[in-house]
């Protein structure tokens, strides 16, 4: 049945969905990836669209940024809409000095000081693994395409322009990073993978690096939206 952020009915969406935060590219991957692509919701803009690939019954929709608003969608097709696996694929910035922009990097698990598992559910924690299934999945789908993976835990931030330092007033990043193991941030992956435990699910994620903030190297709006094909080739990849 359709709520007051997705429109979709029973039945329009498939048991695994690729969900990248900018429903622009949603739209990209249903346009460009998928066979006989149908808009299933346009609610406030968040794109979702069903088709084929290769054969296999697939669905991508945009999440928006940040955990609230990932937190709203992935638990809504997890327990209004039949879907059984999620997949991130969104955008990082990199941590790790060795990373370089447009390195694909899979998610081992997430870091996150955000409140947000705590008041959805009570969770204390501050990490939560993937799901082990997709992440051998996701190794074997880049393994056969011969897209290499890049491996580590992700740090998911509730704010994009931080002004806190760390302890001994380094940016607050560097000291993320070296204490508590993190190589790249975003903004969903610790909401949508505590949803998935939540509901006895799957979830699994996939970025591109961005940006770095070693060496501040920038891409722009329009290659984050179109340039990131690698990874939505390793996440299509799973479906065969």
């Amino acid at each position: 049945m359709s709520t007051p952020h997705n429109a979709a009915k029973a039945g329009d969406i498939a048991p695994i969905v690729l969900m990248p935060g900018d429903p622009l590219r949603a739209k990209f991957v249903a346009e460009t990836f998928l066979d006989d692509p149908v808009l299933f919701n346009s609610v406030r803009g968040m794109l979702g669209y069903t088709g084929t690939y290769q054969g296999k019954r697939v669905s991508v929709m945009g999440s928006g940024m940040g955990m609230p608003s990932i937190g709203i969608y992935s638990y809504e097709l997890y327990t209004q809409f039949d879907v059984e696996s999620i997949i991130r694929i969104g955008s990082c910035g990199g941590y790790k000095d060795t990373l370089k922009v447009f390195d694909v990097f899979l998610c081992l698990d997430a870091y996150s000081s955000s409140s947000y598992a705590r008041d959805a559910s009570g969770f204390l924690g501050d990490v939560i693994d993937s799901d082990p299934e997709l992440l051998d999945g996701l190794r074997a789908s880049a393994a056969a395409q011969g897209i290499p993976l890049v491996e580590g835990r992700v740090h998911s931030s509730d704010v994009f322009y931080s002004q806190v330092k760390g302890p001994e007033g380094q940016p607050y990043w560097q000291y993320v990073h070296k204490e508590k193991g993190c190589d790249v941030v975003e903004m969903e992956s610790f909401a949508l993978f505590h949803n998935a435990n939540l509901t006895g699910k799957k979830a699994a994620c996939l970025l591109t690096v961005s940006d770095t903030l070693a060496d501040m190297v920038v891409t722009t709006a329009e290659e984050r939206e179109r340039s990131f094909t690698q990874m939505m080739l390793v996440a299509l990849g799973v479906l065969v």
